[in-house]
C-alpha cells in the first residue's frame, strides 16, 4: 500500500471520528438542555433560560407574555426579560435564549433595547471577541415589524440572528417574521411558538437554509410541528436522536415556501382590511365598506343635530355639520404620524396593492351606513324632526376620516359621483403622492397636511414610509399650487415638536401658495402605545392664536387671520387679495354655485364660488366662532372631593 493511500485512509478515519464525536457531543448537549428545562435541580443555582422582548408599542411584550404562559403550561421554566434590565455581558453564560424583537424607526431597535442591540452589533464585529463567545448558547428569534418599510422590515430580528450566529450561538429555529400590517401577527407568532415548544420538548433541531423550511422526506411534515410529534416507528417515551439512531433517520430536504403561501394567498390581491384590522376599527365605531373603505359619524354631526353647535368647518366655510358625512375610500396610509387619532389601527402602504371595490358601490354603501347612524339619533334630546330629516340627506363629505383617500385608484370617479348627488367634497392628502394630486379633478376644497416645516421634523412627526418623503412633500405642495379651486395647508400644532418653526413654515407658503392655512392644536386621544404624546403636547387656544398671528405677520400682508373656532382650538389664515373684499371676509362657500360650476364642465376658480363670512365667525368676534343660532351647552364636571 502506497504512503499516499495510507495517508488518505488516516485522514478519512480522522474525519469520521470527528464527525462521530460531534454527533455524540450534540446529542449529549441537547439531552442536557432538555433535562434542564423539564427537570430543573432545585439544589443547583443555575439561571433559567431567557425570553427577551424588544418592544416599543407593547406588541412584542404581549406576544412574549403569550409564549411565556405557553412555556409554563408545558413545564418549561423561563425568565421573561426586558433588555433594559439585562447585562449583555452575561449572555455568554446563557444556554438558551428566545427573543421577540420589534423593529422601530429607521430599522433600529426601540430605545429600551438600544444598549443590548449595540452590544451585540459591536461584539459581532470585534475580531477580538471571536466566533466562540456564545458557543454554549442556543437561540431563536421572532421579528415584529411593518412590511411597508421595505428594506428595513424586521431588520432588528434579522440582525440579532446574524450577530449571535457570528459569535458561535446555535440557531435552533430560523427567524420567523410577523407583519403588523397584515393583521395576522398573532397567528404567525402562535405557529412559531408551537415550533419552539415542540423543539424544547423533543430536543430536536431545525436547521435554517437560507430562510427555507426543512421537512422530512418520509412524510412531508414540517419539523417542529407539535401535533402528533412522535415519529412513527420511534421509541416510545424518548424523542432524542442518539448517535446509534442516526443511520435509521430519514434525511431532510428543503421545501421552498413562497411569500404568497406564507401570507395565505396564491396569486391575486389581498384584502386591505384583514379580520383583525376590521375588528379593531369596528370596535372604534367605524362602519367598514367592502374591503378598503369606511365611514364614521362625527361628534360634531351629532352635536349640530342636537342644536349644540357645529364644527370649525361650519364656522370657516359654512358647511352644515349635521349634514356632513365623514368617510374614506382608502383606510391605508403612507405615514404613521405621532398624533394619529386612530392609534395606527389602519393599514399602511406606499402603493395600491389590494383588491379594489367599485366607486359607485362605495358611495351607495357610505350613504346608507351614514344615514343609518343618523336614524339612531331619533329621540335624542335636542334632535328635532326637521334637523333629523336634513341629516338623512348629506350635503358634504369630508374625505379625511383616516388613511390616504387619494391612494384609491378610482378617486376621481368617486368624487364625480358625490358631486352628481350635490354632495360637496373636502379631501385631505398627506403630501406623499404628488402625481395623484396632479391627476385629481376639481374638489370643493383640497387640503394638504403640512405637519412640519423641515425635513427632520417631518420625519419625526409623520414617520413616513417613503425614503424620499421630503421631495414628495415639496412636490405635493407644488402640485397644489397648480389647482384652480380652493386649496388649504392644514397645520397640526404639537407643543414641543413643531411650534417653533414659524420662519420655516412661512417659507413654505411660496411653494404651494394655498388659499387658506388652517392651524389647529393637536387633539389628545388618550394613552396609546404608538405615540409618546401627552396632554403637555396639546397647545391652548391662546398658543394657537399667537402662532397664527406670528405666521400671518411673516407673510407681510399676503395672509391675515380671518376666522377662529375656540372650541376646536383652530384658527384660519386666508389670502387677503382673494378673500378680503372691501374689508370683509369671504371664506364661506356657495355650494349650489360650486355644483353648477362643476356641472358646466368649464374652467373655474376658487373666487367663483366664495360667499361672505358671518360676523360671529370672524377672528376676534366675541362668539369665538360659535354660531349664535345654536345653543351653547357645557357639561357639568363633577369631581370627587376629599370628603366623599
Amino acid at each position: 500500500m502506497s504512503l499516499s493511500s495510507v495517508s488518505a485512509r488516516l485522514t478519512l478515519l480522522a474525519l469520521l471520528s470527528a464527525s462521530t464525536f460531534y454527533c455524540f457531543y450534540e446529542s449529549r448537549r441537547l439531552r442536557k438542555l432538555k433535562l434542564s428545562l423539564q427537570n430543573p435541580n432545585p439544589n443547583r443555582s443555575v439561571s433559567k433560560p431567557k425570553l427577551f422582548f424588544v418592544s416599543q408599542t407593547g406588541t412584542s411584550k404581549a406576544l412574549a407574555q403569550r409564549l411565556f404562559d405557553l412555556l409554563a403550561i408545558n413545564d418549561l421554566a423561563f425568565d421573561l426579560v426586558d433588555p433594559k434590565d439585562y447585562e449583555p455581558e452575561d449572555l455568554p453564560k446563557e444556554t438558551l435564549v428566545l427573543i421577540v424583537a420589534s423593529t422601530w424607526e429607521d430599522g433600529k431597535a426601540p430605545a429600551s433595547a438600544k444598549f443590548f442591540a449595540n452590544w451585540l452589533a459591536e461584539s459581532a464585529d470585534d475580531f477580538r471577541v471571536g466566533s466562540l463567545l456564545l458557543s454554549n448558547c442556543n437561540f431563536a428569534v421572532f421579528g415584529v415589524g411593518s412590511g411597508a418599510y421595505g428594506a428595513t422590515f424586521n431588520s432588528v430580528a434579522r440582525d440579532f440572528s446574524k450577530q449571535m450566529r457570528a459569535m458561535g450561538a446555535r440557531e435552533v429555529l430560523p427567524v420567523w417574521e410577523g407583519d403588523v400590517d397584515t393583521g395576522d401577527v398573532e397567528e404567525v407568532f402562535d405557529a412559531w411558538s408551537v415550533k419552539v415548544v415542540g423543539f424544547l420538548k423533543r430536543g430536536g433541531v431545525v436547521e435554517n437554509g437560507g430562510g427555507e423550511v426543512l421537512v422530512s422526506e418520509s412524510d412531508g411534515e414540517s419539523v417542529g410541528e407539535d401535533e402528533d410529534s412522535e415519529e412513527e416507528g420511534g421509541d416510545e417515551g424518548s424523542d432524542i436522536v442518539d448517535v446509534e439512531d442516526i443511520a435509521g433517520k430519514a434525511p431532510l430536504r428543503k421545501k421552498t415556501v413562497t411569500v404568497a403561501e406564507t401570507n395565505g394567498k396564491l396569486n391575486g390581491k389581498k384584502d386591505m382590511v384583514t379580520p383583525a384590522i376590521r375588528a379593531s376599527l369596528e370596535k372604534q365605531g367605524y362602519k367598514i365598506i367592502g374591503s378598503h373603505s369606511g365611514v364614521k359619524i362625527c361628534r360634531w354631526t351629532k352635536s349640530q343635530l342636537r342644536g349644540r353647535g357645529g364644527c370649525y368647518k361650519h364656522s370657516f366655510y359654512g358647511i352644515e355639520s349635521h349634514r356632513c358625512m365623514e368617510a374614506t375610500p382608502s383606510l391605508a396610509c403612507a405615514n404613521k404620524c405621532v398624533f394619529c387619532w386612530r392609534h395606527h389601527t389602519n393599514p399602511v402602504g406606499k402603493s395600491w396593492q389590494w383588491k379594489m371595490d367599485d366607486p359607485l358601490e362605495i358611495v351607495n354603501s357610505a350613504i346608507d351606513l351614514h344615514t343609518n347612524m343618523i336614524k339612531q339619533m331619533k329621540g335624542v334630546p335636542g334632535v328635532t324632526l326637521e334637523r333629523l330629516m336634513e341629516g338623512l340627506s348629506p350635503r358634504h363629505c369630508a374625505l379625511s376620516l383616516v388613511g390616504e383617500p387619494i391612494m384609491y385608484p378610482e378617486i376621481n370617479t368617486l368624487v364625480d359621483e358625490l358631486h352628481r348627488r350635490q354632495i360637496s367634497t373636502f379631501l385631505v392628502t398627506n403630501a406623499q403622492f404628488p402625481e395623484k394630486i396632479e391627476m385629481l379633478r376639481p374638489v370643493t376644497q383640497l387640503y394638504v397636511s403640512v405637519d412640519a416645516a423641515t425635513k427632520d421634523s417631518l420625519k419625526a412627526i409623520d414617520r413616513p414610509l417613503f425614503g424620499d418623503f421630503w421631495e414628495r412633500f415639496i412636490d405635493s405642495l407644488k402640485a397644489l399650487r397648480e389647482k384652480q379651486q380652493r386649496t388649504v395647508y392644514r397645520l397640526t400644532l404639537v407643543k414641543g415638536w413643531n411650534t417653533e418653526d414659524i420662519d420655516a413654515y412661512s417659507k413654505l407658503f411660496s411653494v404651494g401658495k394655498p388659499d387658506f392655512v388652517e392651524i389647529k392644536g393637536v387633539t389628545y386621544c388618550g394613552t396609546s402605545a404608538t405615540s409618546k404624546l401627552t396632554m403637555e403636547n396639546v397647545p391652548w387656544h391662546s398658543d394657537v392664536k399667537a402662532f397664527s398671528e406670528a405666521l400671518a405677520l411673516r407673510s407681510q400682508g399676503e395672509y391675515e387671520v380671518a376666522c377662529e373656532h375656540v372650541h376646536s382650538c383652530c384658527v384660519l389664515l386666508a389670502k387677503t387679495d382673494k378673500f378680503k373684499v372691501n374689508g370683509k371676509w369671504f371664506t364661506w362657500i356657495d355650494y349650489e354655485k360650486f355644483h353648477n360650476l362643476v356641472a358646466s364642465r368649464k374652467p373655474f376658480s376658487s373666487m367663483d364660488y366664495m360667499a361672505a363670512t358671518p360676523s360671529w365667525a370672524v377672528y376676534g368676534a366675541e362668539e369665538g366662532g360659535f354660531d349664535p343660532g345654536q345653543s351653547r351647552y357645557k357639561k357639568e364636571r363633577r369631581h370627587k372631593s376629599s370628603t366623599d
